[in-house]
Formats: C-alpha cells, structure tokens, sequence
C-alpha cells in the first residue's frame, strides 16, 4: 500500500514537473523568442503591415477599403467617390448576423458559377459602371480594356490590390475630379506600381490604399 502511494505520488510530481517546464518553454520562453525575432526582422509584417498617414494608422496594406459615398436616405448600397481610385468590387462581405453586439463586416467569396445568373449580372453591371464612371472628357473606356478584377470580387472579398491596367483607366477620372494634369495622376500610378515578388510570382500590382494616400497629398500641393 505504502509503495503505491509512494509511485503514485512519484509519478504526479514527475508529471508536474513536465508541466511546469513545457510551460514555461512553450507558453513564454517560445512566444517571447518568436516574437522578438519577428519584431526584430519583420516589424511592419509582425504588427498588421499597417499604412500610416498624417501621423496615425489609417489601414493595413493587407485589407482593401471601400471609397463611397454616404449612403443617402434608403439606399442600400452606397455610390462610389469617383474622386478616389476605387478597388476590386466586395461582393464576397457578409453581414455579422451571430455577435450582434458588434458591426462585423465577415470577409469571403461570392460562392457562384462561371454561368450563375446572379454573377452574370453583379459583373455585366459592374462592366457597365466602370465604363460609365471613367468615360470622361476627351477619354473614353473601351468594354475590351475592362480587367477581370475590376468586376469581380476576390476570394476574400478584401483584396487591397488592382492591377496597372485597371489604375490606368482610372486616371484620367480621377485627374478631372481633383482638378490635376493627367500626366500627374498617371505618374503616381506608376510610381506605385509594384512588380512580380521576386521577379516572377504574381502579377504587376498597385496598392489602391496607398495610391490614395499618395493622391491626397497631390491634392493638398496643388
């Protein structure tokens, strides 16, 4: 009896101990050495990749941001700020409808077919809107110069990049609207246009988020 409590009590403490190392190990020695690592390579990664302007966070260059209007009395979707380059369409976000205690905008894809009949017409009427909105003046959208992504959501629903060929539609909107040359608009987009990440993964890409950023202060020059 004596030497059962005695190898009960043995194997307990042994246990405990084991509990107490690999606590300490894997719940704060690991966390701790993992985030200084990434705090000391990877700082702006390790903290959301957050985009500042005038001196505060305005977003992470990770989520794209809606560029609409107030939505006016009754309206359920609100109109775009043609001032602004506008983003991917966000056909994809959902509505909070468990915690209700909080205004969640729930991220994901549209779920449709290639011949959905919703998705024919979310892109036909998207299609149509870009052509309208950047038909400006002296320049006009041709239906064959429309990217993909200009009329149709991503996987998330929250993609913060377009491609050069839907920004370059867009400038000469967005130069009238601001009252700018369009050569001025057309050289911001280019100066941020990012490449293939090491040269050959993805495709050209501008961050809509930091376009505008860099547009505001254009505006603010002149």
């Amino acid at each position: 009896m004596n030497n059962s409590v005695t190898n009960t009590g043995r194997l307990l403490w042994a246990g405990l101990r084991a509990l107490l190392v690999l606590t300490v190990v894997c719940g704060v020695l690991y966390p701790l050495a993992v985030t200084g690592i990434a705090q000391g390579i990877f700082p702006g990664r390790a903290n959301g990749s957050e985009i500042r302007a005038d001196g505060k966070v305005v977003g992470s260059s990770l989520i794209g941001q809606a560029y609409n209007l107030p939505p006016k009395k009754g309206q359920q979707t609100p109109e775009p700020d043609l001032k602004w380059f506008q983003g991917r369409p966000q056909n994809g976000l959902g509505t909070n409808s468990v915690n209700t205690q909080y205004n969640l905008i729930l991220s994901g894809a549209t779920n449709r077919s290639g011949d959905n009949k919703d998705l024919i017409d979310w892109v036909t009427a998207a299609k149509k809107a870009v052509i309208k909105d950047n038909s400006v003046n002296g320049y006009t959208v041709k239906p064959s110069g429309v990217p993909a992504e200009a009329v149709t959501s991503s996987g998330s629903g929250l993609d913060p990049d377009i491609s050069p060929d839907y920004a370059d539609i867009q400038v000469h909107r967005v130069a009238e609207k601001n009252g700018l040359p369009v050569a001025q608009v057309q050289k911001l987009v280019d100066e941020h246009t990012d490449g293939r990440t090491l040269g050959f993964i993805g495709e050209p890409r501008v961050n809509v988020l930091e376009l505008n950023i860099a547009l505001k202060e254009l505006v603010a020059k002149n």
